[in-house]
């Protein structure tokens, strides 16, 4: 009996099924983004503006036309003339700029030296030569106080006989004062302000209101330079009791614009009574900025007082000027009581007070008579006013 072959296996494995094919549908959010994100490019690239065309040249005659040579030769040559012009102007502005410096040089060199010595009443040098001469002191006054570093609390003996009433001169030649010795001139004394153009300063400039256009220093620009200024009016106490103080300011203010004199601001005042001081004072302190302060002005204008006044209207509130009353300068009757810059430590915020020589004129009276007659100029009580009728009227 045959036997059977065995029939053979097959193993049959069964195919891994395809994946589904992905048909968009209308509620798959895929295809909706995906079918708006192509609307979207499609709206963009149908909205993006078309390229400009390039501008075609311009046609034949159309146009600027080109510079000739006439032209070119034209600017050229001006030019030349420019480079000329400026080449020609730089030594004479070399020149110029070389004058000032000397000039401020020279006018610097003239201010008194810090570590110089001065008699705090009239700012004259201290020294032990000749005897009766402005700053003299004794020698032995002289050595004990500089041993002692206080020769800024020395009085010299001229300012000794001043504050005691006797009329002693020292300023001569044109505009000074004839009778008794003189030991400086008018010119000298001028020339010791020149230096003040050059500083950064507030000019306090004081013109006595009984000699208005005798004392006013039309030219009080030579000696401040462009530094600002304040007006002072002295010696107001001495109008008649009746008399419009608001009608004598302005006054005042239309004579300053007459003679083309710029300025911050005028103030009526009075040494004696302190009547305006305090409005002065409180201009200085808005107006000088840590800048020093002088005080400017003719010869026997009230300088010195007013400086007096000024600090002991302050020393109720500022300490600095109620110390500096004790060596302050001396006031005197005489024109050219101060002969040099006075320093002053007056100011607690930073700044010095500076009272300065007085300006001799020669037109003024005071520099025509004897020094014994100078009292008699001076006005002791208030004026008094009186009117002159009209002899045009009483005629007809």
């Amino acid at each position: 009996m045959a036997s059977a072959c065995p029939r053979p296996l097959f193993l049959s494995f069964p195919k891994s099924p395809a994946p589904p094919l992905a048909v968009p549908s209308k509620h798959h959010p895929s295809a909706t983004a995906s079918l708006s994100v192509s609307t979207r490019a499609r709206a963009a690239s149908s909205s993006a503006p078309s390229p400009s065309p390039s501008p075609s040249p311009p046609a034949d005659g159309v146009g600027p036309a080109a510079p000739t040579r006439g032209d070119v030769y034209l600017g050229r040559q001006l030019a030349a003339a420019a480079a000329a012009g400026a080449r020609a102007r730089a030594p004479e502005e070399d020149a110029e700029r070389r004058r000032r410096r000397k000039e401020k040089r020279k006018a610097l060199a003239k201010k008194t030296p810090s570590g110089v010595a001065c008699c705090y009443g009239c700012g004259a040098p201290l020294h032990t030569g000749e005897e009766g001469s402005p700053g003299h002191v004794e020698p032995a006054t002289y050595d004990l106080k500089k041993r002692h570093n206080q020769l800024k609390t020395v009085l010299c003996g001229r300012c000794k006989l001043l504050s005691h009433g006797h009329m002693v001169t020292a300023v001569g030649g044109h505009g000074g004062y004839p009778g008794g010795k003189q030991f400086v001139s008018a010119e000298e004394l001028r020339e010791k302000l020149s230096y003040l153009r050059h500083e950064k300063a507030l000019i306090v400039k004081l013109v006595d209101i009984v000699d208005f256009n005798g004392s006013f220093l039309s030219r009080i620009r030579d000696f401040a330079g462009a530094n600002p200024i304040v007006l002072v009016i002295t010696k107001v106490d001495l109008l008649p009791r009746d008399t419009d103080l608001n009608c004598i300011g302005d006054w005042v203010v239309e004579s300053v614009v007459r003679k083309k004199l710029n300025v911050l601001s005028v103030h009526l005042t009075s040494s004696k009574s302190l009547v305006g001081i305090t409005g002065v004072i409180s201009e200085i302190q808005q107006e000088k900025k840590a800048r020093d302060v002088y005080i400017l002005g003719s010869a026997n204008v009230g300088k010195s007082a007013f400086i007096s006044a000024m600090l002991k209207t302050m020393a109720y509130k500022d300490p600095v000027a109620a110390a500096a009353q004790k060596y302050k300068p001396i006031q005197s009757a005489v024109p050219g009581t101060t002969l040099g810059p006075i320093q002053i430590e007056a100011f607690l915020g930073g700044g010095k007070l500076y009272d300065t020589p007085g300006v001799h004129l020669h037109h003024r009276q005071a520099a025509v008579i004897h020094a014994d007659d100078l009292p008699s100029l001076a006005p002791q009580s208030r004026l008094k006013g009186r009117c002159f009728p009209n002899i045009m009227l009483c005629s007809g």
